[in-house]
């Protein structure tokens, strides 16, 4: 399912995020997310039916959005797929939240432990926050590794049989975050032919990746009627208005950070000042202070010997 393509024109097609939340639940157009899923996980994937995600808002760009779509394969096994434009500091944490609770779910609803199926996560991310050294496509996986001897704990013969795994860790949830904003729009893969289409919103008429020929034919915006169009512009034309009032709001708030800790900044080097000028001043009354008891002591001391001054002088004029 992989290999290099060279790149040619693009055709204009609908979002992803778009046609996650439109177009993708209706079983005729699966395999787009099962050409989607198959790429990523490099196997066949059949998808037996969507269920419920956590959000079934229509606007493109929804604040409350957490998952986008739940789709469930025919072997049992579940894939969360979620878009996400804007970076939330705790964000990996809620994907974690989003994979626990639907494990939680599936035994609130009396199912016993070995009924657990293996759940993937996978984030479509679009913030640059993640960005590092070029990588786009991150991978996350439980291992349980021997700490002496640095082997894989592999599943008993029996467990092999009742779960269809080989690994401990091939019981335990797998993340994908994709990063399709640090993609540099060179496709080397049919995988990258993907990112390709997530970052922007085109198809090259020489991608050959499972699911794309389906992109073409169902989300080609020159097919949408005009109404379906101005539809489809308007949620575009929705999310970049949310997207730039974020912007707006975090520049404005870089800025007035900015002042305040300039305002905050010189109030700070003031009272360095001031609290410097006081420590001289303190030292400077000292050394004064010192310098007036040496002077008192010095004219005592002078007082004092006069007399003696004086008498050695008178003996010294006698004959």
């Amino acid at each position: 399912m992989s290999g290099t393509r060279n790149i040619k024109e693009a055709r204009n097609v609908l979002s992803f995020d778009y046609a996650l939340k439109r177009l993708l639940r209706q079983k005729a157009n699966y395999d787009i997310l099962e050409g989607f899923l198959s790429e990523l996980l490099d196997r066949r994937i059949k998808i037996e039916n969507i269920l419920e995600g956590e959000s079934q808002q229509d606007k493109l760009n929804d604040k409350q959005t957490r998952v986008d779509i739940l789709a469930k394969e025919e072997s049992g096994e579940l894939m969360i797929i979620e878009v996400q434009y804007q970076f939330q500091i705790d964000y990996l944490l809620r994907v974690l939240f989003g994979v626990s609770r639907n494990i939680f779910d599936f035994i609130t609803k009396g199912h016993p432990f070995k009924e657990i199926k293996k759940i993937y996560s996978i984030s479509i991310i679009f913030f640059k926050e993640f960005h590092n050294d070029g990588e786009y496509i991150y991978h996350g996986k439980t291992d349980f590794k021997g700490m002496h001897t640095g082997k894989i704990l592999t599943l008993t013969p029996a467990q092999q049989k009742v779960f269809g795994k080989i690994e401990a860790g091939d019981l335990h949830p797998e993340y994908y975050l994709l990063d399709v904003t640090n993609f540099n729009d060179v496709a080397k893969t049919t995988l990258d032919e993907w990112i390709y289409y997530l970052k922007n919103n085109k198809v090259k008429d020489n991608f050959t990746a499972l699911g794309l020929d389906k992109v073409r034919e169902i989300l080609d915006y020159d097919s949408l009627s005009s109404d379906e169009q101005r539809s489809y512009d308007k949620a575009i034309d929705d999310k970049l208005s949310w997207d730039g009032a974020i912007e707006s709001a975090e520049m404005e708030g870089e800025f007035r950070g900015e002042a305040k800790g300039k305002i905050e900044g010189k109030a700070e080097g003031e009272a360095e000042r001031a609290q410097l000028q006081q420590a001289l001043a303190a030292e400077k009354a000292e050394k004064d202070a010192a310098l007036a008891r040496i002077a008192e002591l010095t004219q005592r001391i002078e007082s004092r010997a006069e007399p003696l001054f004086g008498y050695a002088e008178t003996a010294r004029k006698k004959p």
